[in-house]
């Protein structure tokens, strides 16, 4: 009796100490406050963080804090504090591959860091669950890689000037998203630094009487977020945007500005875009 007894023990304990590792692992997906990036940010310069993905969402935990994306990105923030000596807070950003950061902010206006590469820093989860909307965003991007490497082409569409070439040489559809190719050429010895590139349809003619209405199209998703044209070099980028129809006596523009410079360019593209689409079929982006 005393040996079956022993016997029960012994099994208790090894059942015991096979269960508490299992129970004790499950901390791992448990995050402290002194696991997360410790970012030193100031008043009078600016930090970018970089993150390897589109930012979905940002969230500051307060005002004294200052947060954007940075401008014709996706997926840089710029932080700065917007009052001397805040108490610390954080800051949480979520990105299109379903990983959720958090940095813990404190105030440090002599040294603060000014660039930051996310990739380098801890994801707090990997787990995080979009809407239907932005569980497309994988498929958009996949479509406009696709759009990227079609050998179709769309003529007739371009302008240059400068010795800059502006051309729209491919128009894709899947679904509810246009996807255009947009050829940059720079011919000149100069780099074109792009300010601004717009999408927005408005009038084809200007009445002196009437005001010219404009309507400005964001874009979706783009391939490249490069603002620079090299000297001598072509760059081709795909912007995806939610589908549209161009009304009558109206034009779709892309309009190009240079920083600090006058070397401007537009195309416009009149109401018969749907003669020149191209499918993008549900086999093809399967297998790409």
């Amino acid at each position: 009796m005393k040996r079956a007894d022993y016997l029960f023990l012994i099994s208790w304990m090894l059942i015991c100490v096979s269960v508490y590792p299992q129970a004790n692992g499950k901390k791992g997906n448990i995050f402290y406050e002194d696991q997360y990036s410790n970012l030193q940010i100031g008043f009078s310069k600016t930090t970018s963080i970089v993150f390897p993905y589109a930012i979905k969402s940002i969230d500051k935990g307060s005002a004294d804090v200052l947060v954007q994306k940075a401008k014709g990105v996706e997926n840089i923030v710029l932080v700065k504090a917007a009052r001397q000596y805040f108490i610390q807070t954080n800051l949480t950003a979520v990105t299109s591959d379903g990983r959720l950061y958090v940095f813990v902010l404190n105030y440090n206006d002599e040294c603060p860091d000014l660039n930051i590469n996310a990739e380098n820093a801890l994801a707090a989860s990997r787990d995080v669950l979009f809407s239907v909307e932005n569980d497309n965003q994988k498929k958009t991007e996949k479509c406009a890689l696709l759009a990227l490497s079609k050998k179709k082409k769309t003529s007739g569409l371009r302008k240059s000037k400068y010795q800059i070439r502006l051309e729209v040489n491919g128009i894709f559809i899947h679904q509810d998203v246009l996807y255009l190719r947009v050829v940059f050429e720079n011919k000149s010895k100069i780099n074109y630094d792009i300010d601004q590139f717009r999408f927005f349809i408005r009038d084809q003619k200007k009445s002196k009487r009437t005001a010219s209405q404009e309507i400005e199209l964001q874009p979706l998703y783009a391939t490249s977020s490069s603002s620079v044209i090299p000297y001598k070099s072509e760059i081709i980028k795909v912007y995806a945007l939610e589908k549209f129809t161009i009304p009558e006596n109206k034009y779709l523009t892309l309009q190009m500005i240079e920083k600090n410079g006058g070397r401007h360019l537009e195309v416009d593209i009149n109401n018969n875009l749907a003669d020149k689409v191209i499918p993008i079929t549900e086999f093809s982006i399967d297998t790409f």
